[in-house]
């Protein structure tokens, strides 16, 4: 198989010029993608706990810490103590974050603006189908042969 034919080589390689798509927009007001879905995940209200913001984005907790570390120090977002657990903190913006976390919003709306303008809803269906399958294998275990002998298993009743 060559990496033309490898489904795994252009899921990869699509992610990483969105990323470095992203990260071209983000240095432009010194910041990262990881610190756009950081503000991207917290709520503007009422903040949201630290703990249940690596698990929305996919970060490990180590991380996390080091991106948060950095947008406090940028000035934008703060820390208060969790009302409802004393062993977290609840993460909130400052008034610079609302103004980068609308700018992110914007990005990421104008994407998703442009790939929809060029990708026919037949085609994004199709997209997100073969997505949702391919999500639904990784949970279930399929990709090792041991996993795979028992998920086929099940499916066939045995």
């Amino acid at each position: 198989m060559t990496k033309d034919q490898s489904i795994d080589h252009h899921l990869r390689a699509t992610w990483q010029a969105i990323a470095k798509m992203y990260n071209d927009q983000a240095a432009k007001y010194d910041s990262t993608m990881a610190m756009a879905f950081v503000l991207l995940n917290i709520d503007m209200e009422e903040g949201t706990p630290s703990t249940s913001i690596g698990p929305q984005i996919g970060m490990e907790a180590t991380s996390l810490s080091r991106i948060l570390k950095s947008m406090e120090d940028k000035g934008a977002i703060y820390r208060e103590p969790n009302p409802q657990d004393g062993r977290s903190v609840i993460i909130k913006l400052t008034q610079l974050g609302l103004e980068e976390r609308a700018f992110a919003r914007k990005v990421v709306i104008r994407f998703n603006e442009v790939i929809r303008e060029n990708v026919s809803s037949e085609k994004l269906n199709h997209f997100f189908e073969v997505i949702g399958d391919i999500n639904r294998l990784i949970k279930e275990n399929a990709f090792f042969f041991e996993d795979y002998r028992k998920v086929k298993k099940k499916k066939n009743g045995s």
